[in-house]
């Protein structure tokens, strides 16, 4: 096994451990509750296979479910984030996903942070969509979603930008 291999799998295993021991307990107001633990999927090398991305997505979910409960809808809606990763990096990065160049911490910070924004809401709308499952309560869904998107997208860029800078 290569340093990155060991990177992916220790950033996966301690992205669940902290997701489901300290911030699955975390819910503000009713509305606020951080999922950072979709910067494995967010962070996850851009040259590596899409299978594999949605597999492991797919497994990262699964585990967040059965610590949580939930019944599927974390793997759900990582599935989905997995899938559509690379149009919405095409969208965010534009030719440097062209050539397949792109080093988060070396990107500028208002790109990463429309990628992170976009995966983030489009993930927290799919997981509060299965969540709440009824349409009548539409307001609720966007409200979760929203405040939520907030807390998690400014979560994973600290994360990113305390963590990037320890390599440098």
């Amino acid at each position: 096994m290569n340093s990155a291999s060991i990177n992916i799998i220790s950033r996966f295993v301690i992205l669940i451990l902290v997701q489901v021991l300290v911030l699955n307990n975390i819910n503000f107001l009713g509305y606020i509750n951080p999922y950072p633990y979709i910067l494995f999927t967010i962070l996850f090398p851009v040259r590596n296979n899409r299978t594999a991305i949605v597999f492991l997505s797919f497994i990262l979910g699964l585990c967040v479910d059965i610590f949580s409960d939930s019944g599927g809808i974390h793997a759900a809606a990582c599935v989905t984030i997995a899938y559509i990763r690379p149009t919405i990096l095409k969208f965010s990065f534009g030719s440097i996903y062209d050539y397949q160049t792109i080093k988060f911490n070396q990107t500028e910070i208002g790109t990463r942070l429309t990628y992170f924004s976009i995966i983030t809401v489009v993930h927290h709308f799919i997981l509060f969509s299965l969540e709440v499952f009824n349409i009548s309560k539409i307001i609720l869904v966007l409200q979760k979603t929203l405040f939520s998107s907030i807390f998690t997208i400014l979560l994973c860029l600290l994360i990113t930008i305390l963590f990037s800078n320890k390599r440098k």
